[in-house]
């Protein structure tokens, strides 16, 4: 069963999938020592400067609509006790709702 000839004992016969065949040539690898990478350099300070960069361009977008919602529900608040005061009914007992 099988074929491919003889082999002699723990000769390299290829990688799965690639059974029988030689090495691929011309595969170039470039790796960077642990001790010289930094990962984290500069990594305090852009995140600072950009989070106030993200800040500054978002905030006239997201603040405003908040503001008036704020004012808005003060109005309905005050408007709401206004009329379900003695002084409220008495002005609107007339009005059909």
């Amino acid at each position: 069963m099988g074929g491919g000839g003889k082999r002699a004992p723990n000769s390299w016969i290829g990688d799965w999938g690639n059974f029988g065949q030689s090495y691929q040539r011309g595969i170039v690898q470039y790796t960077l020592a642990p001790n010289r990478q930094a990962p984290t350099a500069g990594a305090l300070k852009g995140a600072v400067f950009n989070g106030w960069r993200r800040f500054r361009g978002q905030v006239f977008y997201v603040v405003p609509p908040f503001i008036g919602i704020y004012f808005l529900m003060e109005w309905a608040n005050k408007k709401n006790e206004f009329i379900n005061s003695k002084a409220g009914r008495a002005l609107y007992e007339n009005e059909e709702e």
